[in-house]
């Protein structure tokens, strides 16, 4: 199937998975390039260990049985695994004849399909099986595998007959040293937050094909979410709150490192070569005319618009990068196709693109989980670098598995709220959005993912947990005459979340990774 995104040479997809259609945004975001057969097989994860056998067997045998399955088990992961590389290695050309795409690329189309396999039918507020569970671990810890390799020189010192000598060493690239480690931590929350969701029961889903399961909005695959008669109670409201925020947090930090990685891919020149000659054309006349007017006001021009598809707000994003990059191109005198002259000064054009980012801005921050824009898709399918290609698609999918949840917690929040007024109309268009008083800035990975470390202590609390921690919390303010309601820690004057006990100790005069402040597993260090 080809989704046509902008009208750009760029190709969608979507994986046909045991007969169904994959939906949601794990397949809007898969990049694209030519698949082999147009499906992915369905592979056997692992073997049974056991026996239906009433007769009681010796211990020798039953050693014998077990060694024999955990052999055909490696037997079966090592198969697995080699197929998986040869597809990689041959630029998913399985006829070896050299047209297939580059490592990058390919790198970065298995993980999305990956998670697209496991994740795209990640429909409720449940736990993960274990069987998923398993084969995402094992085959992402594939594929991330290749970063281990990817290294730079560094200078060290070495001790040789007591003489000092400084020498050259290689160390695990310093992006990826970076940010492989904070991605794992990111998906290991989001797939808590999950868990956390196991012993709940206020609660429920009707099946998209009951007469009061069909939704009322675009999302007409998905099971609808049931509450009580009277709605949630006060205390399960309050932790479906807090698990969003905790999610929220999540999703921030990867699109943090998202577009910190996009930003630093270089611009394709087909790219370039297809765009219009000046800024005006790529906005059209109104848009235009809109951005360059003499007093400017970005909500006021955003609610000017209609915005109510997905199409719309993609085009929008088109049409404003396209602009940006014209403009920039302009001011550095590298554009050559045409020339304002002396109608549009330098200031001028600088004035139009601070504009046009905070409109970018805008619309990253109200809505999060549209789909690529044509020059995020260009970039990645012409990208060479094998670790921005796999930073880029980790984060990416990890962005797109946060905001489903969101969207699954969000479905039954709303089902809640019909219970306290049924009088409220239907929201076809119902989507999630940062918290609106928040400060509209640019994402920073480090500060995102330092505003996660503070939340760490609390994030991963099932409702059992969380009522407990209530109660704790009830008496520690009755004697300290301190506020530790959880609507304080939702939010603070800002809007932001709010600090919930930092871990580990504050160090100075040192600089901290984000997995420094995330805590957990460590990427390789050096290799002499």
């Amino acid at each position: 199937m080809m989704l046509d995104l902008t009208g750009r040479k760029a190709h969608s997809y979507t994986m046909d998975i045991m007969g169904e259609t994959l939906d949601d945004k794990m397949m809007s975001r898969s990049q694209g390039s030519k698949i082999s057969n147009g499906r992915n097989e369905k592979q056997q994860i692992g073997w049974a260990i056991g026996s239906n056998d009433i007769n009681p067997k010796s211990r020798f045998s039953n050693n014998g049985a077990a060694g024999g399955l955990l052999a055909k088990d490696r037997s079966s992961d090592m198969e697995m695994m080699k197929e998986r590389f040869a597809k990689l290695l041959l630029g998913e050309d399985m006829s070896g004849g050299g047209k297939g795409v580059s490592s990058a690329l390919a790198l970065s189309n298995a993980i999305t399909n990956l998670s697209a396999s496991v994740f795209g039918e990640q429909h409720r507020l449940e736990p993960m099986s274990q069987d998923r569970k398993a084969r995402w671990r094992k085959e992402i810890d594939w594929l991330l595998s290749v970063t281990d390799h990817i290294v730079e020189f560094v200078p060290s010192q070495q001790t040789s007959n007591g003489v000092n000598m400084e020498i050259m060493t290689t160390r695990q690239r310093n992006d990826l040293h970076m940010n492989i480690p904070a991605l794992r931590k990111l998906d290991a929350m989001l797939i808590d937050y999950l868990d956390n969701f196991k012993d709940q029961n206020e609660f429920w889903y009707v099946s998209k094909d009951a007469d009061e399961g069909k939704r009322k909005d675009d999302k007409w695959w998905l099971p609808t979410a049931k509450v009580p008669p009277n709605g949630l109670s006060d205390v399960s409201r309050k932790w479906l709150q807090f698990q969003k925020e905790s999610v929220n947090q999540v999703l921030k930090a990867a699109m943090a490192i998202n577009a910190q990685v996009l930003s630093e891919m270089q611009i394709p020149e087909s790219y370039i070569e297809s765009l219009p000659k000046n800024g005006r054309a790529s906005l059209g006349d109104s848009l235009y005319r809109s951005i360059t007017v003499e007093f400017f006001d970005p909500d006021q021009f955003l609610s000017t618009l209609d915005l109510s598809s997905e199409h719309k707000i993609l085009d929008l994003k088109n049409r404003i990068e396209a602009s940006i990059i014209i403009w920039k191109r302009k001011m550095n005198n590298k554009d050559s196709k045409s020339s304002w002259g002396s109608a549009v000064s330098l200031e001028k054009r600088e004035l139009f693109e601070e504009r046009a980012e905070t409109i970018l801005l805008l619309l990253k921050h109200r809505f999060p989980g549209i789909p690529q824009s044509s020059l995020d898709i260009s970039k990645i399918q012409y990208n060479r670098d094998v670790g921005q290609s796999i930073l880029e698609s980790y984060s990416r999918i990890l962005e797109s598995l946060a905001y489903t949840v969101m969207s699954r917690i969000e479905d039954v929040l709303y089902a809640d709220s019909l219970t306290q007024n049924p009088s409220m109309p239907p929201e076809p268009k119902r989507r999630p959005s940062f918290d609106a008083h928040s400060k509209m800035a640019k994402l920073d990975p480090g500060i995102e993912i330092e505003k996660l470390n503070t939340m760490t202590g609390l994030t991963s609390m099932a409702l059992s947990d969380f009522i407990g921690w209530q109660l704790d919390q009830g008496e520690n303010d009755k004697k300290n005459d301190s506020t530790g309601s959880i609507d304080d820690i939702l939010k603070d004057k800002d809007g932001d979340t709010k600090t919930m006990g930092k871990l580990g100790t504050v160090m100075t005069n040192m600089k901290v990774s984000y997995l420094d402040k995330l805590g957990g597993i460590r990427s390789p260090t050096a290799r002499h």
